[in-house]
């Protein structure tokens, strides 16, 4: 893997992952993707970069993939919908021809004869974004989810409460970034909101030899 990637520890065979993408806002921001073990409950495995929406999908993408050819079971992948992130996200679900990931889809609230009750992606609004956070701060404060990113853990302590002409807001401190935490709070909703289908877990045994292969094969290193 590229210098954009920060592993912790192996995949492993089974592992049920949610993976949450928060593209570049544009200069001097990052784009920042959180691969989560259900599993597990850990995060061992970051993309984090400067670089754009398009340079992004186009690198985690295969790491997807080896995601999929590791465990035996499809990730599910969903992007933060601003930045340009539904049209990659768009993008990243028209590559995906050998069905090796699942692309989340939000379901959404209103009126019962709305014509379209989900969306790709996942919308970080006024609305989602302080359950986001607070999910995430009561998961980190329980010691419920593994964090092994120092990076992702100095932007936490970066986070601080302001009050706004309306609102108290969490948020990072001037000069500060939050896409770490962001792409970490998504991806915890994923992990609380996302099921794996029963079919996938039970199918596992039909890997067993080609898993066996890929495990020595596929290193992330």
């Amino acid at each position: 893997m590229n210098g954009s990637f920060r592993q912790y520890r192996q995949i492993e065979r089974g592992e049920v992952f949610v993976i949450f993408a928060d593209p570049s806002a544009g200069v001097n921001d990052y784009s920042a993707c959180q691969f989560l073990s259900k599993t597990k409950i850990d995060v061992p495995l970051i993309y984090h970069s400067r670089k754009l929406a398009t340079e992004m999908t186009n690198e985690i993408f295969p790491v997807i993939n080896r995601v999929y050819d590791l465990t035996g079971i499809r990730p599910v992948v969903a992007y933060e919908r601003n930045n340009g992130g539904l049209f990659e996200m768009e993008r990243l679900g028209s590559l995906n021809r050998d069905n090796k990931f699942e692309v989340f889809r939000m379901p959404q609230s209103g009126r019962i004869d709305n014509p379209d009750p989900v969306k790709l992606g996942w919308d970080t609004t006024s609305a989602s974004r302080p359950k986001m956070l607070s999910d995430l701060k009561e998961a980190i404060d329980k010691m419920v989810l593994r964090v092994y990113d120092r990076k992702t853990i100095s932007e936490m302590f970066s986070f601080v409460v302001k009050n706004t002409s309306s609102i108290w807001k969490a948020q990072a401190e001037r000069n500060a970034h939050d896409d770490l935490v962001m792409s970490l709070a998504g991806a915890w909703q994923l992990y609380q909101t996302h099921q794996t289908p029963f079919s996938e877990l039970s199918s596992l045994s039909q890997y067993d030899d080609i898993n066996k292969g890929l495990a020595k094969k596929w290193r992330f290193e």
